[in-house]
């Protein structure tokens, strides 16, 4: 899955044994407050921010430490942290103070729960509930929700006429050669990824009609046409750019994955504005401005501090001093 998949971030040194931290660099971005940071509540604060290493998680792990700046806090950037469970080992343990985290990644990978609630407030709340042993606050949620899909480009779409993954489940009894479908080999194995979704849809996708290859091949073959459908990511900036239309998962089987800052939880009791600061920045994040802003790095070759600090002017969030 992608929010597992390790991207270099270029210029950090990042990442030791033990999931520990062993370097990182101030954030010098000269901002002042706007909508959020008014009276630098976090002002004499020292707080290090985290992330894992891919697109999006760098976007948001920098709109954290921006606002955090804006708030007047001296901030380290160790955002980029190789491999999924780095980051939030980090912020468990205090060698980092807070990083955006997805729901349900904790519940199942960390919390180690095999079904998946399908209430995305629900599976907060538990989530939340439960990390609270761990020494862990889960600040509100934002609707960002980086979880699987299928989807097809327009020519395909307007052939099939799919807009959901019950219908897909139909053509695929239908007209078994017109399912084409184009997924990742952690995607083909995973009980909450492609075994699952036949499952839960009463599919049956003949094994000659299923390709596995990488992420991005995914995506481009999708927008050919050579795959029907592809599986992607919700928040992916490639949807947008390449036009491709996503199906409704209908019955709700792919888990939640909304992103809400994960905080330590001494951390917080310390510097409480940290909720203020960070709350209204995550209710404006969802899966359109995902996919806006990953698409910036990914697709026209940004970089993706800058991606999070123009956001964060735009949105009136912060001003550039």
């Amino acid at each position: 899955m992608r929010r597992r998949t390790c991207l270099a971030a270029a210029g950090l040194l990042l990442a030791a044994a033990g999931c520990g931290l062993t370097s990182g660099s101030p954030l010098t971005d000269d901002v002042e407050p706007g909508s959020i940071g008014r009276g630098e509540p976090l002002k004499g604060a020292h707080l290090t921010v985290t992330s894992k290493s891919f697109t999006e998680q760098l976007i948001l792990g920098s709109i954290m430490g921006i606002a955090f700046e804006a708030a007047g806090a001296d901030v380290i950037d160790r955002t980029g942290i190789q491999g999924s469970i780095g980051s939030r080992e980090a912020v468990r343990k205090g060698d980092a103070d807070a990083g955006y985290e997805y729901t349900g990644t904790a519940w199942i990978t960390y919390l180690g729960h095999s079904k998946p609630i399908t209430d995305p407030q629900e599976q907060w709340e538990a989530v939340k509930k439960e990390d609270a042993g761990n020494g862990l606050v889960w600040l509100s949620p934002s609707k960002l929700d980086n979880t699987y899909a299928l989807a097809m480009n327009q020519e395909n779409a307007k052939k099939y006429g799919t807009k959901t993954m019950s219908e897909v489940a139909k053509l695929a009894k239908s007209d078994p050669e017109a399912v084409k479908l184009c997924v990742e080999v952690e995607f083909a194995n995973r009980a909450d990824g492609l075994p699952g979704m036949q499952k839960a849809y009463g599919m049956d996708v003949p094994a000659r009609n299923i390709t596995q290859m990488d992420t991005g091949i995914i995506y481009t073959q999708t927008d050919k046409g050579s795959c029907t459908f592809g599986e992607v990511f919700t928040t992916d900036g490639r949807i947008k750019s390449m036009n491709l239309a996503v199906m409704d998962d209908d019955r709700k089987f792919f888990p939640n994955y909304n992103a809400a800052p994960m905080i330590n939880a001494k951390s917080l009791k310390e510097w409480p504005a940290i909720a203020e600061v960070l709350n209204p920045v995550t209710a404006r994040l969802d899966n359109s401005v995902a996919q806006t802003l990953n698409a910036k790095v990914d697709v026209d070759g940004e970089d993706p501090h800058q991606v999070a600090l123009d956001w964060m002017v735009e949105e009136g969030f912060v001003k550039e001093g």
